[in-house]
């Protein structure tokens, strides 16, 4: 077989920066996938992404593996002048970090690893879904994809970026995504795990239908060093679900000090913002942001930098850790107003109606029966409006 030739997306960064090279996920490209993890990173890492096969920018190829695959990224690298870089792949991106690991552990410093596995799927459902583009073209898995990518929800949550990945689906060439698809039935490398040196950080989404968690958790526990992160709320396509998220675990693993390389002040405004709409939604920050004067503009962006962007983004704790405590601290002071939004922002952040429950029935203990019977009056009322309303807030 020929090794494909990939197309390179330079998302930038200063060029004595950690190189880190970037794998997609079947059907996306470089660009839309990774570009809000990119957006994150640039000012302390240069940041090369790369496209498959008849995906993105990259032209058609013949036949291939996962191991050409490895060999092209190989030969990108070498084209960057690259002797070693990071690598971070999500999916068929993640299979390529894995075979890398394998065939050029000396050139691979760390491995980022998103919503894989050692072996994803069955040989003989690779083989359907290829024999069934060929024949039906790519509309039908534009049709499946949002169910089988993202966690429930997001797509009323981000229908921008949604739409984005799903148009870049619908431009993907069909031979090419099934040649990836019968890439991957061949691909297995679980009895290899133990061979693999290169630190890796596995992360799953715990909504991933394709790859579960369980999928990361056994390369994380085969591998020579390996770590496990979960990331709630989030499905196949992490980087682009979560994309403040991914780009604080590939900073911890790659060694990003932002001591040397410090956001700006509008970095960490916009990057607050993001997670501000990831977690109470985009209808209820365009309220705001719409009924904001100049008396509260200045309050408005203090709590878009110093909460969201300074509190919400770090690595530290989970969304769902953090509605927790966040929940448990407005019982506690009779915030009512702001307990109802969190209330909602719990749910999407993963939390279910049983645990808010168990989280009330907490507090009654440790902050006072009064504050547990105002709690569950208001979560009566905002949980049920919110179920009714499918979660779409």
């Amino acid at each position: 077989m020929t090794i494909p030739v990939l197309a390179a997306v330079d998302f930038g960064g200063p060029s004595d920066a950690p190189l880190i090279l970037l794998g997609p996920s079947l059907g996306t490209s470089a660009a839309t996938l990774w570009g809000g993890v990119a957006d994150r990173l640039t000012a302390r890492a240069r940041l090369i992404g790369w496209d498959l096969p008849g995906h993105g920018r990259s032209g058609p190829a013949d036949a291939f593996t996962i191991a050409d695959l490895a060999a092209a990224v190989l030969a990108l690298a070498d084209r960057l002048g690259a002797e070693t870089f990071h690598y971070a792949g999500d999916s068929v991106g993640g299979a390529v970090g894995l075979q890398l690991a394998l065939d050029a552990p000396h050139r691979v410093s760390s491995a980022t690893l998103l919503c894989t596995g050692a072996v994803i799927g069955t040989p003989d459902g690779w083989h359907e879904r290829s024999a069934a583009v060929r024949a039906g073209g790519i509309a039908p898995m534009v049709a499946a994809a949002p169910e089988r990518w993202f966690a429930p929800g997001f797509v009323e949550r981000r229908p921008g970026v949604a739409a984005a990945l799903l148009d870049g689906l619908s431009h993907t060439d069909p031979e090419c995504y099934a040649k990836t698809c019968e890439a991957l039935a061949d691909f297995d490398v679980v009895q290899r795990l133990p061979e693999i040196v290169t630190p890796v950080l596995a992360v799953a989404g715990r909504d991933d239908v394709p790859t579960p968690p369980e999928s990361l958790q056994r390369i994380a526990s085969e591998v020579t060093d390996g770590e496990l992160v979960v990331l709630d709320g989030v499905g196949h396509l992490a980087p682009a679900e979560a994309p403040d998220r991914v780009a604080a675990l590939v900073a911890e693993n790659v060694g990003l000090s932002r001591s040397s390389s410090p956001d700006t002040v509008d970095d960490i405004y916009r990057a607050g913002m993001d997670v501000r709409r990831e977690v109470l939604g985009d209808a209820h920050v365009d309220r705001a942001v719409a009924a904001t004067t100049d008396l509260t503009s200045d309050f408005q962006r203090m709590i878009t930098e110093y909460a969201w962007g300074g509190i919400w983004t770090r690595p530290g704790l989970d969304r769902r850790s953090r509605s927790m405590i966040t929940l448990t601290a407005l019982i506690a002071r009779g915030h009512h107003e702001e307990f109802a939004m969190h209330l909602r922002a719990a749910r999407r952040n993963g939390l279910t109606n049983d645990e808010i429950k168990e989280l009330i029935m907490q507090t009654a203990i440790y902050c006072g029966v009064p504050d547990a019977n105002s709690a569950f009056r208001i979560a009566a009322d905002v949980l049920s409006d919110y179920d009714a309303k499918g979660g779409a807030r």
